[in-house]
């Protein structure tokens, strides 16, 4: 009675992920899915501060002179408005997995922290914090990278 030893697979060419690699991607998949609800919601705070923008200039402190982006308070409220409708919509899209989502999520992450930037003057206080909130969302999307997570069993 002999045992039979397995035979060696032969490499497939590709490396799979190291340990590293592992536990990163584990927390990009975990920021992917953050990201998709911090664009559900940011997206929808966006749409209800453009509301109150295009309704109200009284609502936001406007700055005096020298201002190199100075809009109106009106035209702030119509760029909130359709960044935040563009973010929710994105953001559905991440959560339930479009690979499309990943790319416009990070050009709709970085269109809105440019505005948030310029919108300082406005709101301060919010602003950083949407930035802050943007600069997540780039990272999560742009550092997942979804092929590794079908070698180790993921889902996303």
């Amino acid at each position: 009675m002999s045992q039979s030893t397995p035979s060696p697979q032969p490499p497939t060419g590709r490396p799979g992920p190291s340990r590293h690699d592992d536990g990163r991607n584990a927390w990009a998949a975990s920021g992917t899915i953050f990201a998709g609800i911090l664009l559900l919601v940011s997206g929808v705070l966006a749409v209800l501060e453009g509301i109150v923008g295009i309704a109200r200039d009284s609502v936001y402190i406007v700055t005096r002179g020298g201002y190199a982006y100075n809009f109106n308070v009106t035209a702030w409220g119509w760029i909130h408005l359709v960044l935040g409708v563009i973010a929710v919509l994105i953001g559905a899209g991440l959560l339930r997995g479009a690979g499309w989502a990943r790319y416009a999520g990070i050009g709709i992450a970085s269109l809105s922290m440019i505005a948030n930037f310029m919108f300082l003057p406005y709101q301060p206080v919010w602003s950083l914090i949407m930035i802050g909130i943007d600069t997540f969302v780039i990272w999560s999307l742009a550092t997942y990278h979804p092929r590794h997570s079908h070698q180790s069993g993921g889902t996303l």
